[in-house]
């Protein structure tokens, strides 16, 4: 049993995750979070919140999962969110083309699908299933298609990402934070591709949980007002230059700036940014790396583009999280088909003066002419040079019509005026993170197995294994067991009383009162509790506690008095386990 295995038999067992509808037999790229499960993801996302939204300052909205066509023809997932289908001929089993042969060649993801034809024929693979011959690949989008509305309705999909809702509301977001760059926002919610064989557990869902930001900048300035914060920060860059060499670079994000191996600080920053957020969250250090898009594989419109990936024991190296400049890609490209200006005002330092060509077609003319198409007409003449304009009659294109234009109802000019300032097209840095993927990689880098000499149940002291999750105590799912020794009147009246009290102070906490206090204190290691109390006759006598520390198992003697303080100190504030009370 590998070590994935030993996590999600753990996490079934135990509540976090299980398949979703077992009932009905299941069906792939589904699962259900269980009780404990929720609470870690909720856990996680609300640091996350309390990263990007509380500290960053990127306020976050809620857009549907729902959209309609248009949204995604200008996002270009209409026509280009697709992974190459493979069937085979005899068992119709459906694989993704490119993953039958990522073991013979690099960079399967990036051939189209005649070349993956090719090096499945020339290769001879086989149906993984029944070793039959596979069918020609085909691009198949990934989208869930739906109507809006009775009927045929609208064409709609279900949303393959939680950024177009931020795109689509830039106008809003602008005038929210008063047309001053840079500026973001945030989302977190479900998205849903329609993976053709998911195969990986947690690591490839079709329905599954983004948080994003979308952050907009200013094109001409790419420095961060606090990139001091990350500058020193030494983090395993995986850059196209070191993935030739095949080694990580250990490199401080201002020597990655400085050499030229990240495009510039606002992106380093993220990078910073992500790296701090997945270490606090529990993700082990030398299992993180950022790996740069080689220039095959990035996208045409990115400056530069670089994937947070976690190392696990199943699956080597995951992308977790991917850090974007996606310049003005997408604005530009809702603007064309909403046919709405996307930009932001910016007011120069001081005005300046500048001479521009200025063409003034006579509304009052162009009306009666052309009737309703009258502002397209005029649009159209304004895009046109002065060698256009001086015919005796003018053609333009308007909804895909030649239109003929009376050239001595167009006025134009050169002319000199003093501006105050210019609309732009903000560039967009993205940070854009899977939450299932890190759930299931917080879990694997938490999971530990150990023998430990003596049971802590006094009637037996032979060695035994011990499973340990090592949540950080922020995001462990329980973080206080309360424990009475036994389930009698008189000592489970002061432990509901401290219970109630660890409530109040906002502390997730479980009460436990079945079987042996090894057995529980056993449970709780598995689920990841840090701290267990254990009310016991002694408490009845010196209003005193035992509280066990989950990692060394360590006990101290501690007082009732002031004890909600006490855990909530050595949970969110860092204070040592041995200052707690009097060690036993």
């Amino acid at each position: 049993m590998d070590k994935y295995e030993q996590v999600i038999e753990l996490a079934k067992r135990r509540g976090f995750l299980w398949n979703s509808f077992e009932l009905y037999g299941g069906t792939a790229g589904f699962y259900d979070y269980g009780p404990l499960g929720s609470t870690l993801k909720r856990r996680i996302e609300q640091i996350w919140r309390e990263t990007y939204v509380v500290q960053e300052g990127f306020m976050e909205i809620e857009a549907p999962t729902i959209g309609i066509e248009e949204v995604f023809v200008a996002s270009g997932h209409v026509g280009g969110f697709s992974d190459p289908l493979c069937e085979c001929k005899k068992c119709g089993e459906a694989f993704r083309a490119d993953h039958l042969i990522d073991k013979i060649v690099d960079c399967a993801d990036t051939l189209h699908v005649k070349e993956l034809d090719k090096v499945i024929s020339e290769n001879n693979v086989r149906c993984p299933e029944c070793e039959g011959e596979l069918g020609e690949s085909y691009e198949f989008n990934l989208m869930f298609k739906t109507n809006i509305g009775p009927g045929t309705g609208r064409q709609g999909y279900m949303r393959p990402e939680t950024a177009q809702g931020m795109f689509v509301d830039f106008l809003r977001l602008a005038r929210f934070y008063r047309e001053k760059l840079p500026f973001g926002a945030t989302q977190i919610g479900k998205s849903y591709r329609n993976e053709i064989s998911p195969r990986q557990g947690v690591i490839r869902l079709r329905e599954f949980t983004q948080a994003e930001a979308e952050i907009f900048i200013d094109p001409n300035d790419k420095k961060h007002n606090n990139f001091s914060r990350f500058a020193d920060t030494v983090v395993n860059l995986y850059s196209e230059e070191a993935q030739h060499k095949g080694v990580i670079e250990k490199m401080t994000l201002g020597e990655a700036v400085e050499k030229g191996t990240i495009a510039h600080e606002f992106l380093a920053y993220q990078i910073g940014l992500t790296n701090h957020f997945l270490q606090r969250i529990g993700i082990t250090a030398d299992k993180l790396r950022f790996r740069q898009h080689q220039k095959d594989e990035m996208a045409h419109y990115a400056i530069d583009c670089w994937d947070a990936e976690i190392e696990t024991d199943r699956f080597d190296w995951v992308e977790v999280v991917g850090i974007a400049d996606r310049t003005d890609y997408d604005l530009k490209a809702h603007a064309a088909v909403s046919k709405t200006e996307l930009s932001i005002y910016r007011e120069y330092s001081e005005p300046k003066m500048i001479t521009r060509f200025v063409v003034k077609p006579d509304m009052g003319k162009l009306g009666p002419l052309f009737k309703g198409k009258a502002k397209a007409v005029a649009d159209a003449l304004k895009a046109l040079s002065q060698a256009e304009l001086e015919q005796e009659y003018v053609t333009v294109t308007v909804d895909g019509e030649e239109v003929t234009v009376p050239g001595n109802i167009v006025e134009f000019a050169e002319e000199t005026v003093k501006i105050s300032g210019e609309n732009v097209i903000p560039h967009v840095i993205e940070p854009s993170y899977g939450i299932d993927r890190i759930f299931y990689s917080t879990m694997e880098h938490a999971f530990e197995e150990e023998i430990v000499s003596g049971r802590e149940e006094a009637e037996d002291e032979e060695a035994e294994a011990r499973i340990v999750l090592r949540f950080k105590k922020e995001v462990a799912p329980v973080q206080v067991a309360i424990l009475p020794l036994l389930t009698r009147e008189e000592l489970i009246n002061p432990a509901r009383n401290i219970e109630a009290q660890l409530k109040q102070k906002g502390l997730l906490v479980s009460y436990d009162d079945s079987g042996t206090i090894g057995r529980r204190y056993r449970r709780n290691d598995e689920i990841g509790t840090p701290y267990s109390i254990t009310i016991d006759y002694d408490t009845l006598e010196d209003n005193t506690v035992t509280i066990r520390d989950r990692d060394s198992m360590k006990q101290v003697r501690a007082p009732i008095d002031g004890i909600a303080d006490l855990v909530y100190e050595m949970i969110y504030m860092n204070r040592d386990f041995g200052s707690a009370g009097k060690a036993l």
